[in-house]
């Protein structure tokens, strides 16, 4: 898994915080997400996101576009959601995530 910035910043820019405590994340999904389908398979995100060592679960509620990510808040500290979706500190967002995976394939 490779994980850059840029895709970080796309994926971001969708979602709107519906509530964040310690460990878990809900978001609301903007329906313009569709427009990244082109350059991003939307189709298995949640599988690829699933995949990254420290969440523990991801559900999506396509009824009212919301998704909901279970995670482990010593690997990813709630700062480093909140500057995902601010746009802020992307670089070390996508090493971080890329170290993370590279650990669970390499066990």
């Amino acid at each position: 898994m490779n994980i850059q910035a840029q895709t970080l910043v796309q994926i971001a820019s969708y979602f709107n915080v519906i509530a964040h405590t310690n460990g878990r994340l809900r978001v609301r999904v903007s329906p313009q997400i569709k427009e990244l389908s082109n350059s991003l398979n939307l189709g298995t995100l949640d599988d690829t996101i699933a995949k990254i060592n420290g969440i523990k679960n991801v559900k999506f509620n396509k009824i009212i576009g919301s998704v909901t990510i279970e995670y482990d808040h010593e690997i990813f500290p709630k700062h480093m959601w909140e500057d995902l979706l601010n746009g802020q500190n992307l670089e070390q967002i996508s090493q971080k995530i890329n170290t993370v995976a590279k650990e669970v394939s390499c066990a």
